[in-house]
């Protein structure tokens, strides 16, 4: 299946998604995607995991405590399939309801839909779906930009345009006339060389007012080891939000907006 790849935080698992889809805010620990333009249903999925067989266990709790579940197979994968009918606001939908059972791992996928809507593009995602090993060193890789690092982002960005109106009594738009703002909060002393978080929302601010002003950039998540980080994608250049302003502090080298973007 061609679309987006999805690795979920923590990178507990991975799945392919059409490229029409997007993700929206959903509970805890649920993700949910669907295609804003055309809607053709909710897409939900969430993840457990457990000891050694946990994913073929839960699979087969749920065929014995579900009376209407029945067994079916997506491409690889065992399911524990089911489906409900319900009425909103005059309207039937259908949530169709997947257990999936993949090593220590179990994962509730639902789909809902209008009544007599399909669920191919549902089942096509399931069967993309792969557990990522614990302790397993897996390559670098860019997503599209999760709904987790999207939040980083726009916290960062406030973060940093409330520290400016508060400390120098400046508006503060999001664009290259700010950049100057930006190094005055650094010269001032005010964000103290230990504050890694603060930092990187230095970083994160300027790489927004990149995105603002140059046509052509996207944000991605960097999925690396145990790091999982908003960076900003300009044709084959990565730009780091880290590596702007955190990675030189840390250093022991005075961080200069102007010069780190120079060097870009």
């Amino acid at each position: 299946m061609q679309g987006k790849k999805f690795i979920s935080p923590g990178a507990w698992f991975s799945m392919i998604y059409p490229s029409d889809w997007n993700e929206f805010e959903d509970g805890e620990g649920s993700f949910l995607f669907y295609n804003p333009e055309v809607w053709t249903g909710n897409f939900r999925i969430s993840a457990y995991r457990g000891a050694d067989d946990y994913g073929r266990e839960s699979v087969q709790q749920e065929l014995k405590e579900n009376p209407s579940a029945s067994p079916v197979k997506i491409g690889a994968l065992e399911c524990a399939y089911s489906k409900e009918m319900f009425q909103e606001e005059g309207t039937y939908y259908v949530s169709h309801l997947w257990i999936v059972g993949i090593g220590n791992m179990a994962f509730e996928c639902s789909f809902t839909v209008p009544r007599g809507g399909d669920t191919k593009e549902a089942e096509a995602v399931i069967a993309t779906l792969e557990v990522r090993k614990e302790g397993v060193k897996y390559p670098a890789e860019l997503i599209p930009v999760r709904l987790s690092e999207i939040c980083q982002i726009n916290e960062a960005y406030e973060w940093i345009s409330s520290l400016v109106k508060q400390e120098l009594k400046k508006d503060f738009q999001g664009t290259e006339e700010d950049l100057p703002k930006i190094q005055q909060i650094i010269d001032s002393g005010r964000i103290k060389p230990k504050k890694r978080e603060e930092w990187l929302a230095v970083g994160i601010a300027v790489c927004v007012i990149l995105a603002n002003e140059v046509e052509g950039t996207e944000w991605r998540t960097l999925i690396d080891g145990n790091r999982e980080a908003p960076v900003l994608c300009y044709q084959e250049k990565i730009i780091d939000p880290m590596k702007l302003a955190w990675s030189k502090v840390k250093a022991g080298e005075k961080c200069d907006i102007s010069k780190a973007l120079e060097e870009l």
